[in-house]
């Protein structure tokens, strides 16, 4: 695998885990994204790869958020220009909306494991996994970025009001309102608050239990959800149906419902 800067990868046993670090602000930069990118390409080409986890090297500190710096300069370079009418159509994503969407089209499932305060940018990133683990502390997380002039620009309004509604979208976002692990889990913000003491390992075991799991079935439930989300129901379900053959064509499907049938285990996934 490829040497990072900001990444340090390591795996075992089907789950990859990709500590990001870029102390000591522990921001998300655009060169970090790039190798995120990398990581996936990389991941994408294997196919015993089941679930990756990301979290932060930061004490107390998952992605503090999307480095400001960055940002002020492409503002004052945007304000300093001549003002423009906006384009006829529509430009094309940008290089983080891209990496998020290959997540989610990724067969492997990501997962944050969120080990600290985190905004903006770094929630995004957060957001745009399949699942949302959150270590209990005093800390907060959100999108404040309304606060300095500006929207989240990473997916965070789309995602927000898809997840938790538009009205409640509307509220955190207007008000740059940041909230605790506890009432992120209330709000559905985050899937599981884990004791800090033994947050490594409730994680490692949220991933192996994944990692278990028939790796076709959970791929195909992955692309039913996500795709079946932006549809009619009609269209959804012929979502489904599709990705319901697919499964009943493999191997793993066979064996496992006719071992079920003779009071047999269910045998080991082999992935066709």
């Amino acid at each position: 695998m490829s040497t990072f800067r900001f990444l340090n990868v390591a795996e075992r046993d089907g789950v990859v885990t990709c500590t990001m670090s870029n102390p000591p602000t522990h921001t998300l930069v655009a060169a970090e994204v790039t190798e995120l990118d990398q990581l996936i390409d990389s991941l994408e080409k294997r196919d015993d790869v089941r679930v990756v986890v990301f979290t932060g090297a930061g004490e107390g500190v998952f992605i503090a958020h999307y480095e400001v710096g960055e940002l002020a300069v492409s503002a004052e370079r945007s304000s300093a220009e001549p003002k423009r009418e906006p384009p006829s159509a529509a430009p094309g994503l940008h290089p983080f909306h891209r990496f998020i969407l290959r997540m989610q089209r990724a067969s492997f499932i990501t997962v944050a494991a969120i080990n600290g305060r985190t905004a903006g940018g770094g929630l995004e990133f957060a957001l745009g996994c399949d699942f949302r683990l959150a270590m209990a502390g005093d800390f907060r997380i959100g999108l404040p970025e309304t606060s300095v002039g500006i929207i989240p620009g990473a997916g965070g309004t789309q995602r927000f009001a898809r997840l938790l509604g538009t009205a409640r979208a509307l509220d955190l976002i207007l008000h740059a309102q940041t909230v605790s692990p506890g009432d992120a889990l209330a709000l559905g913000l985050v899937h599981r608050v884990f004791d800090a003491a033994t947050f490594a390992q409730s994680v490692d075991a949220f991933a192996a239990d994944l990692a278990s799991r028939a790796p076709i079935a959970l791929a195909a439930a992955k692309r039913a959800i996500y795709e079946g989300s932006e549809l009619s129901l009609v269209d959804g379900l012929l979502v489904e149906q599709r990705e319901f053959d697919r499964c009943m064509a493999s191997r793993d499907a066979a064996t496992a419902m006719r071992n079920l049938l003779n009071g047999k285990p269910l045998g080991q996934w082999q992935g066709r």
